[in-house]
């Protein structure tokens, strides 16, 4: 047995490091030392505040969580490693930077299954961002993005742009970001988006995404749409009831609010990609440097109990939050 070190939300806007057993490497295992993990800022604010109502606990829980919501509660999805125990079954991973659906921990035992290494020419650095790619392609799916179509996306922070940066990759779409926030201008350029304040919005669009997670913006995208419309919303607003306009020309121009979340695999692809091929998808994406533009902080793991309120509570206009682990302190592939 060896211990570790884990990342555990103790209470509203606290946490705390402790200290945990790794179970031994089984023949199908892999140990994994983490390099990199990311904060998923709206989910994690939203467990930092004890917002998970408990209709959605079980919806709710990560791959490898451990405790229970509201709290104590081990929770994250976003690390990056290298194995450095194989079990005998899978000899072929020692050695590999992989990505895990694992919490902010600095070593952990998982099956191998549970890891995808990730692709040559991705920074173990920007390959935190994949789970940010598997709902942002989760949600063009959803959305139908098709050539030719005017696309809308509400919300410029990291969900957002990464949206709006796969969309405009689609042949003839003409993209735009829409977002009250001040000083996103330059990572949207950086990310090849032209980014706007609601009122300078292009209306009449084909498609809108809502990444926001306010009514404010959803509202706002259901003013974009141009007839018979449909607006995904890829928000999760946790326990928070949310005021949208449906009155105005909902009806009359018969829109639509479709959900989007990255659980499942839309239904028309379920019969052939699976969740892991499409992380793998995701992690294959990464290989786009423009992605770096929306790491904004970086934070030694040591420090995540007096950094991770500050980046998760209200008025932080963190993007991509990252966590150093001391295997990380210098430049991995």
């Amino acid at each position: 047995m060896s211990a570790a070190r884990a990342f555990w939300t103790t209470g509203p806007g606290a946490g705390e490091l402790r200290e945990e057993e790794l179970r031994p490497v089984g023949v199908g295992d892999v140990e994994v030392t983490a390099l990199f993990s990311a904060v998923s800022r709206g989910t994690e604010a939203l467990v930092m505040r004890g917002g998970v109502p408990p209709s959605q606990h079980d919806a709710m829980r990560a791959p490898f969580q451990a405790g229970e919501f509201p709290f104590p509660v081990k929770y994250g999805y976003l690390s990056v490693g290298t194995v450095t125990t194989a079990g005998g079954r899978v000899p072929e991973l020692l050695g590999r930077t992989v990505f895990c659906l694992h919490p902010h921990q600095d070593r952990y035992v998982v099956p191998a299954g549970a890891v995808l290494a990730v692709p040559a020419g991705v920074p173990a650095g920007r390959a935190v961002l994949a789970g940010m790619l598997e709902t942002a392609v989760n949600g063009l799916w959803d959305a139908q993005v098709a050539a030719g179509d005017r696309v809308s996306v509400v919300g410029a922070g990291v969900l957002g742009l990464v949206v709006a940066r796969l969309a405009a990759q689609v042949p003839g779409t003409d993209v735009e970001a829409v977002d009250v926030a001040p000083g996103r201008d330059a990572v949207a350029r950086r990310m090849g988006v032209e980014l706007v304040a609601p009122d300078d919005a292009r209306r009449e669009r084909d498609v809108v995404l809502h990444t926001s997670g306010t009514g404010a913006g959803l509202s706002t995208g259901l003013s974009l749409l141009g007839d018979e419309g449909v607006l995904t919303e890829l928000s999760w607003y946790g326990d928070r009831p949310v005021e949208v306009r449906l009155g105005e020309g909902f009806h009359s121009r018969r829109l639509t609010v479709r959900a989007s979340q990255v659980g499942r695999v839309p239904p028309a692809r379920a019969p052939r990609w699976t969740t892991r091929r499409r992380l793998a998808l995701a992690l294959d994406l990464l290989r786009d440097e423009a992605f770096d533009a929306l790491v904004s902080g970086e934070s030694a793991f040591e420090d995540l109990p007096r950094d991770l309120p500050r980046v998760a509570g209200p008025g932080s206009h963190a993007l991509c939050h990252r966590v150093r682990y001391a295997a990380g302190r210098h430049p991995a592939g």
